[in-house]
């Protein structure tokens, strides 16, 4: 049996094997997928619904293809089917409930092509009303109940919830449409039992209606808690008190009994059947006690409240003075204002200070004396009667301290003119402090300081340096003594005047090479700060300050460039900024140029007279030679003219030089006036270049004869003939002029003969 089994799934695994290999080889698409809900997609419960997932699929085979279909709700998978058929794939969802809500969508897949529809949402409204029974409707107090919720037909996660009069007490979550709940009930009497539930369906939940109520009956227990406290009379503190607890009615059998006595929130003590308690009864104590009885979740309890009548009252303590210094006296007094005088004499009654070692000396009951210590200190007052004890409040004795001389100064610096901020503070010393500022012992003005480390401050004006030294500063603090400051002692700025710029040298007398000094001065309280400044431009030249009035700006050796307008600046601690006057300084040349140049001036005339003269001479020897080369005999034109023969005895002159009186004597010499005619006036040309010569026959000459004249450009030398008869015997015959070339340099350096002849000899007298 078993070998033919295996040869049958061989077979079938071979045909299917083929089937997919067939199919693999035939060609397909899948169109498309879609999911549709009939008969819609909102339907009320017990609706039969249907999911129809249909799939187009092309193949070009005619056997159909294996195809997968997978339906999926909210994401996860709920059926899955493999069909050969080219049919619809229809999945029923029959008698749907709210649990069926949801979002669905199917998936086709086809030798490994996958395609999936949209996603259809599926909504189911409609839930049925639970029924609620319940097993016993009366029990006694402390029973359970068991209760059952049904929710008919429902699937899903389902959340069931039981009430109690309203009130829900208990909630169960289950996956069956039922659940049991077993209740208890504490308090006596009828009570309303309900439920509901609701179906979640996620991300949503949907709840129920309530179902039907069932009433329930408590029956009361007849056990009964007994609480008893002695004395039952008026009780007073220091009474000895005796509380009991117990109960009664008990049935016989009961487990699990506990009783429990308290007074407000502590335990006093605990026990099965009875309780018992002693304690001395105190005023302070809350006079509440409470007997409780616990069985099971039966509980009950009794409550009482004690009243205890005040043996003495809490002390007050008080100082006086109120207010004390260190090391002043003082007194503390410490009293109970009330009293049991029925059952307490006041001399029962004692008082002492705690601390106890406190330097304080009792005076009478409760009153104590004694010096402030010079810190704080905190006192109580303990009042003791008949083993009662009780504590005042405490008292913090905090002595004040007597103002310390106080500190007179001044807030920023004293300027002459403007307001003075004066601070007066003392290190030490008790608020509230009474600063007062004093001038020459006069009140000026009062302020009250109340934050510690806070000075006064005050302002008053000042028109004379030494006014600041009569004010000074009064503190007090409510002491008997109060504290004088020393006199204000602070250096009164005054501010500066007008400032003077002097220079050195004087003005006039800045020459190059000299040390130039700026001096700048003012009259005011130092430190100055000097600047100096040049018009033109912004930065100064030098700025210092100085402990003086005055300070200078100093130029080593000034030059020409240094020339321009100056001026400074000062300012000091009052801030106030004065500009002196503009002062113009011009820079000379220095003495020892001038002389240099005029030495210069002077080698320069003299080297051009000796040019002068050189070249004069040089020109004279031209005359001369000119003079020589230039003779040649004249034709008799007319009557005016005379000519002149050459012969051995006939001399040239010099017409440059004339020998008189063996004295050398200059063309350009002055002539006397009156010696010149009117004929030797009319010979001179305005030829520039041009000179003459008169050359003459020798004759005897006459020095006293021979005109001189001074020309610039033109000279004439005339020699004439003197007519027959005349008287001077020097006179000389016919005259020509000669016109000489300037153009042969050469008869500036030789003396040629001319025409054979010698030079003319001087004349001589």
């Amino acid at each position: 049996m078993v070998p033919l089994l295996l040869l049958t799934s061989t077979l079938l695994s071979s045909y299917v094997h083929a089937g997919r290999t067939v199919n693999a080889e035939q060609p397909f698409t899948i169109r498309g997928i879609t999911l549709s809900i009939e008969p819609s997609t909102d339907v009320t419960r017990n609706t039969n619904v249907t999911l129809r997932c249909k799939a187009a699929v092309s193949s070009s085979g005619k056997e159909v293809l294996s195809r997968e279909y997978t339906i999926y709700k909210d994401g996860n998978t709920i059926y899955t089917k493999t069909s050969s058929s080219s049919e619809d794939l229809l999945y029923p969802l029959p008698e749907v409930r709210v649990s069926n809500t949801g979002k669905y969508n199917c998936k086709i897949s086809i030798e490994g092509k996958h395609m999936t529809s949209g996603v259809k949402k599926l909504t189911v409204t409609g839930l049925s009303k639970p029924v609620l029974l319940l097993k016993m409707g009366v029990v006694r107090e402390g029973e359970e109940i068991t209760t059952i919720c049904m929710a008919h037909g429902e699937t899903g996660s389902i959340f069931f919830y039981f009430y109690e009069d309203s009130k829900e007490i208990q909630e169960k979550q289950v996956n069956s449409n039922q659940a049991e709940a077993k209740l208890r009930i504490t308090s006596v009497g009828i009570h309303k039992i309900h439920c509901a539930y609701t179906v979640l369906v996620t991300p949503d939940s949907f709840k129920s209606e309530e179902s039907n109520t069932v009433n329930v009956t408590v029956e009361e227990l007849p056990i009964t808690p007994v609480l008893e406290i002695f004395p039952q009379s008026k009780i007073y503190e220091g009474d000895k008190l005796v509380i009991m607890c117990t109960f009664t009615n008990v049935l016989l059998g009961s487990d699990g009994i506990h009783l429990y006595l308290s007074q407000g929130n502590q335990l006093l003590s605990s026990g099965e059947t009875t309780v018992n308690h002693s304690m001395v009864a105190l005023a302070k104590d809350p006079g509440e006690f409470e007997c409780r009885f616990e069985m099971g979740d039966v509980v009950k309890f009794v409550t009482k409240k004690v009243s205890v009548t005040e043996l003495f009252s809490v002390p007050t303590f008080t100082m006086s003075p109120a207010e004390v210094f260190q090391k002043e006296y003082m007194t503390l007094t410490c009293k109970s204002e009330r009293f049991a005088s029925e059952r307490l004499n006041r001399e029962e009654l004692t008082y002492a200070l705690d601390p106890f070692e406190s330097p304080l000396i009792p005076k009478s009951a409760g009153v104590f004396y004694g010096k402030a210590l010079q810190y704080d200190f905190n006192y109580t007052c303990v009042a003791r009667a008949r083993g009662i004890v009780k504590h005042s409040e405490t008292l913090t004795v905090r002595p004040k301290v007597s103002v310390s001389v106080p500190k007179i100064s001044v807030v920023g610096r004293a300027v002459l003119g403007q307001p003075l901020k004066i601070l007066c503070l003392s290190d030490s010393g008790s608020l509230p402090i009474n600063y007062t500022l004093l001038r020459e012992h006069d009140p000026l003005s009062t302020t009250i300081v109340k934050q510690p480390f806070q000075p006064a401050f005050f302002t008053v004006p000042i028109s004379k340096p030494d006014e600041i030294n009569t004010y000074m500063c009064e503190a007090r603090n409510n002491h008997r003594e109060f504290q004088h400051s020393k006199r204000l002692n602070a250096t009164v700025i005054v501010p500066l005047t007008h400032p003077i710029m002097t220079v050195i040298p004087d003005l006039p007398d800045i020459s190059e090479g000299v040390h130039l000094y700026l001096i700048c001065g003012v009259a005011g309280t130092p430190p100055v700060t000097f600047k100096w400044y040049r018009v033109g431009n912004e930065q100064p030249l030098h700025t210092t300050t100085s402990n003086k009035n005055n300070t200078d700006y100093q130029v080593p050796e000034v030059s020409k460039l240094h020339s321009g307008t100056y001026y400074c600046e000062a300012v000091n601690h009052a801030n106030n900024v004065v500009i002196s006057d503009r002062v113009d300084i011009q820079v000379h040349m220095a003495l020892w140029k001038k002389v240099v140049i005029g030495g210069f001036c002077v080698l320069a005339v003299s080297g051009l007279v000796v040019v002068f003269l050189l070249c004069f001479k040089s020109n004279r020897g031209k005359r001369e030679a000119a003079a020589e080369l230039s003779v040649k005999p004249s034709s008799p034109k007319s009557d005016d003219s005379l000519t002149v023969n050459l012969t051995h005895d006939t001399e040239v002159y010099k017409a440059a030089t004339v020998r008189v009186n063996r004295a050398a004597v200059s063309v350009w010499s002055e002539r006397p006036p009156g010696e010149a005619n009117d004929e030797e006036s009319s010979v001179v040309s305005n030829e520039p270049d041009v000179e003459y010569t008169e050359v003459v026959h020798p004759r005897p000459v006459d020095p006293a004869r021979v005109p001189l004249r001074k020309g610039t450009d033109t000279v004439y030398s005339e020699l004439q003939n003197s007519p027959h008869g005349a008287a001077d015997p020097h006179d000389y015959g016919s005259v020509e002029y000669a016109e000489l070339n300037s153009e042969h340099p050469e008869t500036n350096h030789y003396r040629p003969e001319v025409n054979g002849h010698q030079e003319l000899p001087a004349p001589v007298d």
